[in-house]
């Protein structure tokens, strides 16, 4: 495979995405002040989206930055989620049209960060598979048959948030399998909470509205 650059825009304006959703989520639903999480996403986000990957011996604080960032968000997010399940099942709840935005927005805001955590872990990064050759943690189709693609493709941002979001709907790999411990973890959480929006809270709100 020829060495490619890649660059952090995309998964930048991603993120940007998830930090908007969960300002417009209801204050019941959010953890601490509004603006801590915007402010803690942000401010680091800014100088790493302009970099690209130019090859493997790049700076590892760039990476570390962007994991704690997703860790950030994915926390918040499950908070959020059992903010919203309590609130459905200990509350009189009035409000369901409210709730049904809430859990969307908070399985969107799940499918996305979970899109970065694949682009982010597999292969170890895009630094490193912009260097070439590397083992890879998810199994794209295009890699097992090349035939089925473009000559040198490789797996950009937006086919690991498709992994994601076929895996949110379907709570189970789609045509790309995962094929270590620690992307099978990925999956298994990412399934977890889609299902809780989905079923629970989706189906409560839903009943809610009758």
């Amino acid at each position: 495979m020829i060495p490619h650059h890649e660059p952090r825009w995309p998964a930048g304006l991603a993120l940007l995405c998830c930090t908007a959703l969960y300002i417009v989520l209801p204050d019941r639903l959010v953890v601490g002040p509004r603006w801590l999480l915007p402010v803690l996403i942000i401010l680091p986000l800014l100088p790493l989206s302009a970099r690209k990957h130019h090859h493997p011996d790049e700076s590892p604080w760039v990476r570390r930055t962007v994991i704690s960032l997703l860790a950030i968000i994915t926390i918040a997010n499950v908070a959020s989620v059992g903010l919203l399940v309590d609130r459905l099942l200990t509350s009189n709840v009035s409000q369901g049209r409210s709730l049904i935005y809430s859990a969307v927005a908070i399985w969107l805001t799940n499918v996305i960060v979970y899109g970065i955590w694949f682009w982010e872990i597999d292969g170890g990064g895009p630094h490193m598979r912009a260097g070439g050759d590397v083992p890879v943690d998810i199994q794209f189709p295009q890699l097992e048959n090349p035939s089925l693609a473009p000559a040198n493709w490789h797996p950009r941002f937006y086919d690991y948030l498709y992994t994601a979001f076929a895996n949110g709907t379907s709570f189970a790999p789609a045509d790309a399998m995962p094929l270590t411990l620690r992307i099978k973890v990925l999956f298994a959480t990412e399934s977890m909470v889609s299902l809780i929006a989905i079923t629970v809270v989706a189906a409560r709100a839903i009943n809610i509205l009758r």
